[in-house]
């Protein structure tokens, strides 16, 4: 008799965890109260000031460094002022670049959330505005990725080697030959990175 009340409450707190799993194993319950249900409150916060987001990765961890992190760093690189000057100027370009790109997949995102949100959206409305955010996501990742290339134009050998001691890299430059020869890795259009395009 003893083995079948245990056998029992065995049961019935088993059954109680089965029917518990489902909600605590549902990691979106608690994204019910995000603004815009697809970015958490610090993704919004980055887009919205032009931060990075890793969008660069593949550039920083290739060594070509981007205008943010060498101003961290100026210090170290012994940059000359014209470096420094343009290293900002490139800084407050990409930023800005970055920030209006990043607002407007915001906005994108909003309206989307809220199309679903009023019902009755449609395949043609999801199709608009899905492609829309993902050319825009596209556009803010080349931003950041370009103006890495910009950057790495100006530096030269010995100021990237102190570069990558500076933020810790180990090894040798994982660049591809002839990468970093200087002067090469302007925009080959003869434009900025960020305005070609725009389809509004």
């Amino acid at each position: 008799m003893e083995c079948v009340f245990r056998f029992s409450g065995w049961l019935v707190v088993g059954l109680a965890l089965v029917v518990a799993a489902p909600a605590a194993a549902n990691p979106y319950s608690e994204l019910q109260a995000r603004e815009i249900k697809a970015l958490s409150a610090q993704e919004t916060e980055d887009l919205l000031e032009g931060r990075g987001m890793g969008m660069a990765l593949p550039a920083e961890l290739h060594d070509y460094p981007g205008p943010m992190h060498v101003l961290e760093v100026a210090d170290s690189l012994e940059l000359t002022p014209e470096q420094r000057r343009e290293t900002e100027r490139l800084f407050v370009a990409m930023r800005e670049q970055a920030r209006d790109i990043g607002r407007r997949i915001v906005e994108r995102e909003r309206e989307l959330d809220a199309r679903f949100a009023e019902g009755g959206i449609s395949s043609a409305t999801i199709e608009s505005l899905t492609v829309e955010i993902g050319e825009l996501r596209g556009r803010l990742r080349h931003v950041h990725l370009s103006y890495h290339l910009e950057m790495d134009a100006l530096l030269d050998a010995e100021q990237k080697a102190r570069y990558r001691e500076a933020r810790g890299y180990q090894g040798e430059s994982g660049g591809s030959p002839g990468a970093h020869s200087g002067g090469g890795h302007h925009n080959h259009h003869g434009h900025h990175p960020g305005h070609e395009g725009h389809h509004h």
